[in-house]
């Protein structure tokens, strides 16, 4: 007699082995792809004995699912991510003591206010019956999309405890409509925007995602501050750092005005610690206030290449000297202007000032200045210098510091490179300040004025995958775009910057961040690739116009952003933020809306900004922000073991996704500045060089890494976020190949 094999469920009760409840499980998750389900059935059947929990039948299954997953078999990695949402449902319904899958919203919200989870306000600002008819929007079997690294990612960085997917959605959606005027206005906008983040068409950045139906989460993502040359500044923003952090946002400090090594306190030479000492306590701060306990804190500290204490500042992550100095818990960022690059060419002179001699001696505070007047100025200080009457300065090799620099970013990735003229030159808001560096992922930045105002951003994503190759695809920018930058714009209302430079920042400038994603995956369904340009020239001015339409209409609903009069919106000066349409003939296709933008301003001052959306994508089931994918197939190794990771077309377009790993980084650069000229704020370009032997036509050496940076400044490119580098021979080895750039 065969012995009954019984099974152990959720609620910790036991019951007879019901292969057929496991058959008709793997059958549905199997529905509508490529995935025989007895091949499933097959690699399960040895795994199963008495005792076994209903779980580990779902892990075991889940595991299969893994294994069978292929480059020539990639759906199943969508079984295996329904399996994953098939047992987060089961969690579900055993924590909430229901039978049955939630079928109502109401009950549901009001089930995580109760257990603390989720804030009153969508139960404060809309009625039962509003809330009743908004359930109503809810599609539950969208919870089924996704692959197994969109559930993992969803549930691991963006559900509330007990919370499901769409759940998720429709709350984010209800409170962005909340500020809308009316109650019928509320649920259709709150309509539109469920629509648009349950079929996965639009994203919205963690902090947004993650905290917005928290009691007062912070929803903006990215943060600027500046500090001034005194102890009060000093402290002051690291403080504003910690409560940054606190709040789940990431934040560009920039260092410049600090007085270097050696400089004088009090009249006291040589007594000043110098910039790195202060970079420490940062980097401590950032360890100890991380985001909300879910990733370290993240701080990009940044320096302009003039500052007297830049060698020690590059030496911050290295191993070797004292390792009291290093910081290797920030993201360091130098900030060069367009004389260093020049310098860098010509393989000429450059040289570092101490900030605190120029400002007492000259009146001149170096960190404000850019482009002509910058150089001006600097010119002139070398001048002095050379003449002897500077006392704290250093004259270096241009190009032998940028080759140090490179070779510490083939070494760790870092440090970011931001190109201030040209991020000046098109802001948009030159009448009231100037750009001192960038954020975090290097996408977003506006005015920033020490203990006055920090730069204060909110971000989505436009999923550029999910766009129909049609007449239809068109007019679905165009909604998207304009759904886009009215969500952020209520996102400015909603949220609650976490120190007052910020608030003040969002009311005078209410900047956005509308950000695309999957440019691979629309390349890869139209058969395109990354070098044709003229279809993503096109692509992204049609983008850009939408946007800026968008922001315009919304201008006229509720007036322009406070700090318009003077700005380069205000005079028309479109050549100046977007400049693409310097080219001839593009002019005419703008004049209509350069007249409207003249005539009832702009709602926001900055508008897109493409972020890295590294995780976000994981849940689009696209490829992320604007580069190629890495690999067509591959497995990413993390807690829950190793991944399937495959982009959205991979069985149709196989041959027409290049993989980043092998292409070429000018074209990547190429491509990248194409957008650059049709995106107002910046983009996180990521460059990735292979260097084995055998990937590319000839063997990448240092001088080839050297030119494509230097490709990306000239070609008009803002910033360079991460380098990153496949290879099998050692850091040492790479390390010296570096050493060798040559002209």
């Amino acid at each position: 007699m065969t012995q009954e094999i019984s099974v152990i469920k959720r609620d910790g009760s036991r019951e007879p082995l019901d292969i057929s409840r496991i058959r008709e499980v793997v059958y549905k998750c199997c529905e509508g792809l490529d995935c025989p389900p007895q091949e499933l059935e097959s690699h399960l059947s040895t795994r199963l004995r008495d005792g076994v929990k209903t779980r580990e039948i779902q892990e075991n299954l889940i595991q299969c699912a893994v294994e069978l997953c292929s480059p020539e078999s990639p759906d199943w990695r969508f079984v295996a991510g329904r399996l994953k949402m098939w047992g987060l449902r089961k969690d579900r319904i055993v924590s909430r003591g229901l039978i049955t899958y939630p079928s109502e919203y109401l009950p549901a919200i009001k089930y995580l206010q109760k257990e603390g989870w989720m804030d009153n306000r969508i139960t404060e600002i809309y009625s039962e019956s509003d809330l009743k008819m908004a359930g109503n929007f809810m599609k539950i079997e969208r919870d089924y999309d996704y692959d197994l690294a969109g559930v993992i990612a969803m549930e691991k960085r963006y559900l509330l405890p007990d919370e499901l997917p769409q759940e998720a959605f429709l709350s984010c959606a209800l409170l962005l409509a909340s500020v809308e005027k009316t109650p019928e206005l509320r649920l259709q906008i709150a309509y539109d925007i469920y629509q648009a983040l349950s079929l996965r068409k639009i994203s919205l950045a963690t902090p947004i995602l993650a905290n917005l139906r928290r009691p007062e989460g912070n929803l903006t993502s990215c943060f600027i501050t500046a500090i001034d040359d005194s102890l009060d500044s000093i402290f002051q923003e690291v403080w504003n750092a910690a409560k940054i952090s606190k709040n789940g946002g990431g934040v560009g400090i920039n260092l410049s005005r600090i007085r270097a090594t050696g400089s004088w306190i009090k009249n006291r030479p040589a007594k000043a610690k110098g910039v790195v000492s202060w970079c420490k306590i940062l980097n401590d701060t950032a360890i100890a206030v991380d985001q909300l306990g879910n990733r370290s804190g993240a701080f990009t500290l940044s320096l302009d290449a003039w500052h007297l204490d830049i060698p020690s500042f590059l030496e911050l992550q290295t191993e070797h000297g004292d390792m009291r100095t290093k910081c290797f818990d920030i993201f360091p960022q130098l900030v060069i202007p367009d004389l260093f690059m020049e310098r860098v060419k010509n393989n000429q002179d450059w040289t570092l000032f101490d900030p605190y001699e120029i400002r007492k001696k000259y009146g001149k505070e170096l960190a404000e200045l850019w482009g002509e007047e910058f150089e001006k100025v600097y010119t002139w200080l070398e001048k002095e210098n050379k003449e002897g009457k500077i006392k704290l300065s250093k004259t270096v090799n241009a190009k032998d510091l940028f080759k140090k620099i490179l070779r510490l970013q083939v070494e760790s990735g870092l440090p970011y490179l931001s190109f201030k003229d040209t991020i000046n030159r098109a802001n948009p808001n030159k009448h009231e300040g100037y750009i001192p560096c960038t954020n975090l992922c290097v996408e977003s930045y506006s005015n920033v004025k020490p203990g006055e105002l920090a730069h204060s951003c909110n971000l989505i994503s436009i999923n550029l995958s999910q766009m129909p190759d049609n007449e239809n695809g068109i007019k679905e920018y165009e909604y998207l775009c304009a759904l886009g930058v009215r969500i952020l714009d209520n996102t400015i209302d909603i949220t609650h910057p976490p120190f007052d430079n910020a608030a003040r920042h969002n009311e005078r400038y209410r900047t956005i961040g509308i950000g695309f994603m999957g440019l691979a995956d629309w390349l890869a369904k139209r058969k395109l690739r990354y070098q044709n340009f003229e279809e993503i020239d096109e692509l992204f001015e049609r983008l850009s116009f939408s946007c800026v339409e968008a922001s315009v209409a919304l201008a006229k609903e509720r007036g322009a952003y406070p700090a318009f009069e003077g700005s380069e919106w205000s005079k028309g000066n479109l050549e100046s933020i977007f400049p693409n349409l310097k080219k001839k003939g593009r002019n005419k296709k703008w004049e209509g809306l350069r007249k409207d933008i003249i005539t009832f301003g702009i709602r926001n001052s900055h508008l897109m900004a493409i972020a890295p959306n590294t995780s976000s994508s994981l849940i689009q089931g696209c490829t992320a922000s604007i580069l190629p994918t890495f690999s067509r197939f591959f497995y990413d190794k993390n807690n829950n073991g190793f991944i399937p990771i495959a982009p959205p077309f991979v069985k149709d377009a196989f041959w027409y996704y290049q993989e980043n790993k092998t292409l070429p980084q000018n074209a990547v650069v190429d491509a990248t500045s194409i957008l650059q000229g049709w995106i107002d704020t910046g983009i996180s370009m990521e460059l990735l060089f292979n260097l084995n032997e055998g990937v590319y036509a000839t063997k990448l050496t240092a001088k080839d890494i050297f030119e494509t940076q230097l490709r990306a400044w000239e070609k008009g490119c803002k910033a360079i976020y991460y380098i990153r580098s496949v290879q099998k021979d050692s850091l040492k080895e790479n390390s010296e190949s570096c050493s060798s750039c040559s002209n």
